[in-house]
């Protein structure tokens, strides 16, 4: 073998270079390095796992806001029929009117994710911001205090152009997990987003209900979705 230090030749045995007398290292690292991430897109995407999971997605998304549709109207109801202050049909209009509300907001949530697509794109930027909101303190006397936090966002930019942004409050595991320059896939209806190059992760989120898994995992561990990776 040679000496790492200045390239003579020396017997396997030896300790000591005779060349520049460097002390020889007896321990190699025989481990070999294991990328478990790919570099590409993963075409698991195209698993009925992932169909499957937007059609419970969209069901559940509309059974909870039937209920609280009834929810609403069923409470404005007892409202009007015990309280002094409202009477029917004038809190009932009231619980209809919420409760369509909810049921819009419902509707239009599945249409968005339906109507949402497939593109490709690039990390343009990082920011994080120190912001802060009024929020209620709980007691039921209508007291507020203002909540202080850091929002962290990366930027993504699509092929035509218009910038996407991903959020989180007070976590940095997404804003460390992109690097600028990284290009990214976001899938339609499940709007999540696909590194192209994960070769160097260990870490991976689960494109369908964004839980953060292990690399070496196979599948989510919470709603078993294939990982794509």
């Amino acid at each position: 073998m040679y000496c790492e230090h200045c390239g003579t030749a020396i017997l396997d045995k030896a300790r000591f270079c005779e060349g520049c007398g460097a002390q020889i290292s007896t321990s190699i690292d025989t481990t070999p390095t294991v990328n478990l991430g790919s570099i590409g897109y993963s075409k698991r995407i195209h698993d009925p796992a992932f169909a499957g999971y937007l059609k419970n997605t969209n069901r559940w998304s509309a059974i909870f806001s039937i209920f609280l549709a009834a929810a609403a109207v069923l409470g404005f109801y007892i409202y009007g029929e015990t309280s002094n202050e409202m009477e029917n049909p004038q809190a009932l209009y009231i619980g209809l009117g919420i409760g369509g509300m909810f049921l819009i907001i419902s509707l239009y949530t599945i249409i968005a994710r339906k109507r949402s697509k497939t593109w490709d794109g690039v990390v343009v930027d990082k920011t994080s911001k120190k912001k802060n909101r009024r929020q209620s303190t709980g007691n039921g006397n209508n007291d507020y205090e203002i909540h202080y936090y850091t929002e962290y966002a990366v930027l993504v930019r699509d092929v035509h152009g218009k910038t996407h942004r991903i959020t989180a409050e007070d976590d940095t595991t997404l804003y460390d997990y992109f690097r600028v320059g990284d290009q990214v896939r976001h899938h339609a209806g499940l709007n999540s987003y696909e590194k192209y190059d994960k070769s160097n992760d260990s870490i991976i989120f689960c494109s369908a209900c964004a839980t953060l898994c292990d690399i070496s995992d196979d599948v989510c561990w919470r709603c078993k979705c294939p990982l794509l990776k």
